[in-house]
């Protein structure tokens, strides 16, 4: 991995983890406070080294097969294309898959592909932008 790959792999976890937090603590926490099923924010706590990993490896995965694939074409379309891409590959069919398997109910489901394919294009932008 060059230098810039691990720059970028590092400004994609904290992204992860601070948009994560804003989209799953603040806007959809009273959403999972009134669904039935979802762990108590007590017992998540707990669990939370997990959730550093999994971003930590979303990060690093995210930036590595950008710049696997970066093409000298204009940064910022590319970085949306590459949001959008990302946002169809793992968000939008996770939470369909989260909406059949677990008691989430469709219209979070629905405002959880929105608000996470919204970060994934964002992170996308900020990427191509380090790469440009």
């Amino acid at each position: 991995m060059s230098r810039k790959c691990i720059i970028s792999a590092v400004v994609m976890f904290i992204m992860a983890w601070a948009l994560s937090f804003f989209v799953h603590g603040v806007l959809l926490g009273g959403d999972y406070s009134v669904t039935a099923g979802m762990r108590p924010p007590a017992e998540a706590q707990k669990l939370i080294p997990y959730m550093i990993l999994a971003q930590a490896l979303f990060g690093i995965a995210f930036a590595w097969v950008y710049v696997q694939g970066k093409e000298d074409r204009p940064w910022l379309a590319q970085g949306v294309r590459y949001g959008i891409a990302i946002a169809f590959l793992t968000v939008i069919p996770m939470y369909l898959i989260y909406h059949v398997v677990t008691p989430v109910p469709f219209a979070l489901a629905l405002k959880q592909i929105v608000f996470d394919s919204v970060r994934v294009v964002l992170m996308g932008i900020v990427l191509a932008w380090i790469n440009r």
